[in-house]
């Protein structure tokens, strides 16, 4: 399962701004990536029927233990609201543990802009990925 291409669960409204927001999951190790995997089906399944959302991609890179999302929503209500309802709340809570690094960006687009490229959300995660670790003091 490398990559679910862009869904449109619900179509955007023309000329509207979107809240979007991409994720970088790193596992700790391999023996973590199946159980990981399987959380991000039951989120991705979740997904699909979300209030608010505008669409979605997952990409997955199981031997680099790997994972991304990217997303975009109505607004940031719609957004969380989803993250805090099950079975994603589960998921994320389950897979805590196993993630050695998490990268999370969010900014605002047009509706037009749909949908968001994945070298544009790769770029803005490694943005946030370098400004995470000079915070840190470790490199990234």
């Amino acid at each position: 399962m490398p990559t679910l291409g862009w869904i449109t669960p619900h179509p955007a409204p023309a000329n509207t701004r979107v809240y979007v927001m991409a994720s970088r999951f790193e596992l700790k190790s391999l023996s973590d990536v199946p159980k990981f995997l399987v959380h991000s089906l039951r989120s991705w399944s979740q997904v699909k029927t979300a209030r608010g959302v505008y669409g979605a991609s997952l990409v997955a890179q199981p031997l680099r233990r790997t994972f991304f999302t990217l997303s975009a929503w109505q607004d940031r209500d719609t957004l969380f609201a989803y993250a805090k309802t099950d079975p994603h709340l589960t998921s994320m809570r389950a897979s805590r543990a196993a993630c050695r690094r998490s990268t999370f960006v969010y900014w605002e687009a047009d509706s037009a802009e749909l949908p968001i490229s994945w070298d544009e959300a790769k770029r803005r995660l490694d943005a946030k990925a370098r400004e995470d670790a000079a915070q840190s003091g470790h490199a990234a």
